[in-house]
């Protein structure tokens, strides 16, 4: 009784010592625990489990966790525990390191034997020492080298007419004999102007068999495009030579495209489809009747009518562009129309497209204007009637516009002179030229070189003097800026003015419908048999 008394004294004490020694105390109660003392029992197994998670750390208590730092208390029990328990985890974790060897990836696709062999033949193995593909086999003592190259029964090429535009010399570049070279160019220009085909024209060429490595080739059969609608063949046939010539049959109406300017006109014609040559070629000639800049709205409706040919075989050949016009609310803003033998746009009412003359007629900043000045050599105050513009000895003086020359020697003060008649009373003068380049009743045009800068007569340094004159009153030479404009006749306005309207009757997109059919093709007759074999039952 005092032995069990001393026992419930010692567990009841172990729970107030030290957490070290507890587990050790409760195993002892455990195994000196009787049948009668189950709850006891269970008490303490609780407490004991509780214990270890208070070790562990996941549970708050007083109890020392297992795991401690190892910079403090080094050489204690509780150290080389921490010690043990950091061993054994890096144990585990080198235990479980994955394998990090290459995995072996399956084929893309499955190859077959014939498959496989392809490939091997292609390799660069083959090419270089021979395989055993059967494709190409290496040289073996069996080879035996060849006299000379097997003779190639025909032989097809394509050459180019060069810029010399001489016919005979090219085909006799190309391997023709020249038997052969000029019979073929007398049988073309039979047909078609030699003289006339386009530099860079291709000819379709087959050459036959030759009678001896020292012999030229015959020319069997040439095919080329003399034109857009006519394409040429000389063949031999078995015979002579002979000229067969194929008329091309070409549609050539107009491209009219038409669209909305929305956010910026070049952007929405050539997303309409224009291409951008003919864009640039549509913009320059607007920019001869309005202003780009202030007089296009977004809602202005754009309207370009393009030159443009299609042949029967698929050829489609794009060129200038013939009619520019912009029109607001179905108001026309502006209608230019190309006309002429010079190629020029005017607009509706028979004008041609403006040319602004230069404002300088050198490359100089000024140096003196129009009025009056001390005379840098005489000293007094006189009138300066030009303007001086900054020049070296030998720079190029220019035609401020097109006219005549009516004066070009010395004159006094002003040295070689140069005096240009423009019409309307206009005339131009340009003074202390080193040389000329034109002479008296020459006619001169806009930006064409007239002289040569210089120092002569009145003069302190190379410059050029500029003057105008107007009903033969000198003025101020930078109030005017001159303004041509051709003018159409009474009868070229008429025939103008119908050739707009016929330009304008043209569809847009019609260009690009199919071309009809000049004559149904027959039918190929139908058999009694087929015939039979359809009838309805």
């Amino acid at each position: 009784m005092l032995r069990a008394t001393d026992r419930r004294a010692a567990t009841d004490t172990s729970v107030k010592e030290p957490a070290v020694d507890a587990p050790r105390m409760t195993t002892l109660d455990k195994v000196g625990a009787k049948d009668g003392d189950v709850a006891q029992t269970a008490e303490v197994e609780r407490r004991d489990f509780a214990t270890v998670l208070r070790q562990f750390g996941l549970k708050k208590g007083e109890d020392e966790p297992w795991v401690s730092d190892l910079a403090d208390g080094i050489g204690s029990p509780r150290w080389y525990r921490s010690l043990a328990f950091m061993l054994v985890l890096i144990a585990i974790a080198l235990a479980l390191w994955p394998d990090f060897n290459a995995v072996q990836a399956a084929p893309d696709i499955r190859l077959t034997d014939d498959e496989r062999e392809e490939y091997r033949a292609q390799m660069i193995t083959p090419l270089a020492l021979g395989a055993d593909t059967g494709k190409r086999m290496g040289p073996s003592r069996l080879v035996v080298p060849l006299a000379s190259a097997p003779e190639r029964p025909v032989i097809e090429l394509t050459a180019t007419m060069g810029r010399d535009g001489s016919l005979e010399n090219m085909l006799r570049r190309a391997g023709v004999g020249s038997g052969d070279a000029e019979q073929t160019q007398a049988l073309i220009n039979e047909a078609y102007p030699v003289g006339d085909i386009e530099p860079g024209t291709g000819f379709q060429m087959r050459l036959g068999r030759r009678e001896s490595p020292s012999q030229p080739r015959p020319l069997e059969n040439l095919t080329f495009r003399a034109r857009f609608d006519l394409q040429l063949t000389v063949d031999r046939a078995g015979g002579p030579l002979a000229l067969e010539k194929r008329v091309i049959r070409v549609d050539d109406t107009p491209l009219r495209i038409t669209g909305k300017v929305g956010s910026g006109l070049y952007r929405s014609a050539r997303a309409a489809g224009v291409p951008a040559r003919s864009v640039q070629q549509y913009l320059k000639a607007l920019d001869e009747a309005i202003d780009l800049d202030r007089d296009v709205g977004a809602g202005d409706d754009f309207d370009v009518i393009i030159a443009y040919k299609r042949a029967e075989t698929g050829e489609v050949e794009v060129g200038d562009v013939l009619y520019a016009g912009l029109s607001r609310r179905g108001t026309p803003r502006a209608q230019m129309l190309r006309w002429g033998k010079d190629k020029k746009f005017y607009d509706a009412n028979g004008a041609g497209e403006m040319r602004s003359g230069l404002v300088a007629p050198t490359n100089g900043s000024i140096t003196s204007r129009y009025g009056m000045r001390r005379h840098p050599i005489l000293g007094y105050k006189r009138m300066h009637a030009g303007v001086d513009f900054r020049a070296r000895t030998g720079q190029p003086i220019y035609a401020v516009t097109d006219g005549t020359v009516n004066y070009a020697s010395r004159k006094g003060g002003f040295g070689n002179f140069v005096r240009i008649n423009h019409g309307g009373g206009l005339q131009s003068g340009y003074a202390h030229l080193s040389r000329f380049a034109v002479s008296s009743g020459q006619r001169v045009k806009r930006g064409q070189v007239i002289g040569y800068a210089g120092s002569t007569g009145l003069s302190t340094g190379p410059h050029l003097h500029y003057e105008l004159y107007r009903g033969g009153k000198t003025i101020d030479p930078l109030s005017v800026q001159f303004v041509v404009r051709a003018q159409l006749s009474a009868d070229e306005l008429r025939q103008f003015r119908a050739q707009l309207l016929e330009l304008k009757k043209v569809k847009p997109g019609a260009a690009l419908e199919p071309m009809t059919q000049t004559a149904a093709e027959p039918e190929e007759p139908q058999r009694e048999i087929d015939r039979l074999s359809n009838a309805p039952a």
